[in-house]
């Protein structure tokens, strides 16, 4: 990412911005028929939902639960300083965009009252921020899917990134670094280690394809991006015993999703936190493992 880039990136960490994208500033009310009002604001982000989110983008944060802890815009802008320094802005600001990111807001209405509340407020907080660029002379935008601050009218390149090629070995090469951690004692660190290597698998194979990986850091959604693009939906022609193990595979990766969330190394020890054993380490390092391979086998038999 070119110095220009980053600095225009930087443009977006005023506390103005940061209290917009973490929900505190509404603008007024969706009135719906049934008497029912949806806030115009970005979704809620507490403290702890920032530091989950810190933690999908690869910055490690715990929440101090009943101790002193930064102010929530504080959290959000720490996660924009990591996500400028690896590139990840975009995909951060995609995240937060995401009309997942507004389920609670919006569930229980019907499927045109979300999609046209969904699309009003989004248009809005975009409107919202670009009046606070604009006497700067910037503007935020979306370009092919890519969110990015630019000058006012100025045309941007978006530059497609190369794909760092993945194989039996570099798969081989992440498990036994897991598996070293779980010699060492340092289950949690395994776990992230397996969480990392099912998404990077499947971002690779995504982009394989051409395709922008959906949701960075949400290893569900970017599966779920992988069995489209690759036609992995269940076959009643196959084996029921081929569709039985594709069925526990998927049951895989939404446990070491869960776990990666609850039990890993980005997470403070708490009240909640299920401790790691070395036998529960050895099987989702080996789980992931497996897993990978398969998709890769999965995207070599597409070329």
């Amino acid at each position: 990412m070119s110095k220009t880039q980053t600095y225009s990136y930087n443009l977006l960490k005023s506390k103005e911005i940061m209290a917009i994208l973490d929900g505190d500033t509404e603008y007024g009310n969706i009135e719906i028929n049934d008497g029912k009002d949806i806030r115009i604001a970005m979704p809620y982000l507490s403290g702890p939902d920032i530091c989950n989110i810190s933690t999908l983008f690869g910055m490690h944060v715990s929440y101090n639960w009943g101790g002193v802890n930064l102010s929530r815009w504080n959290y959000l802008e720490n996660l924009f300083i990591y996500c400028m320094e690896n590139d990840k802005t975009s995909d951060l600001l995609a995240y937060l965009f995401s009309k997942e990111q507004f389920s609670k807001m919006l569930s229980g209405y019907s499927v045109n009252i979300i999609e046209d509340s969904y699309k009003h407020v989004t248009q809005t907080v975009i409107k919202q921020i670009n009046g606070l660029l604009y006497f700067g002379g910037n503007e935020l935008v979306i370009i092919d899917k890519k969110f990015v601050v630019r000058e006012i009218g100025r045309k941007v390149e978006i530059e497609v990134p190369k794909i760092n090629s993945i194989d039996r070995e570099y798969i081989k090469d992440i498990s036994t670094r897991a598996m070293n951690d779980i010699e060492n004692e340092n289950y949690d660190s395994a776990v992230t280690k397996s969480r990392t290597l099912l998404e990077e698998t499947f971002c690779y194979v995504i982009e394989r394809k051409n395709e922008i990986p959906s949701n960075a850091g949400d290893i569900g959604a970017l599966y779920k991006q992988v069995k489209g693009l690759y036609n992995m939906h269940g076959d009643k022609d196959l084996d029921k015993r081929i569709n039985t193990l594709l069925s526990g595979l998927e049951k895989i990766i939404s446990s070491i999703s869960e776990m990666r969330n609850k039990d890993s190394d980005a997470h403070g020890v708490g009240a909640k936190r299920i401790r790691i054993d070395e036998h529960h380490a050895r099987l989702i390092v080996n789980s992931s493992m497996t897993m990978a391979d398969f998709i890769l086998a999965v995207e070599n038999k597409n070329y």
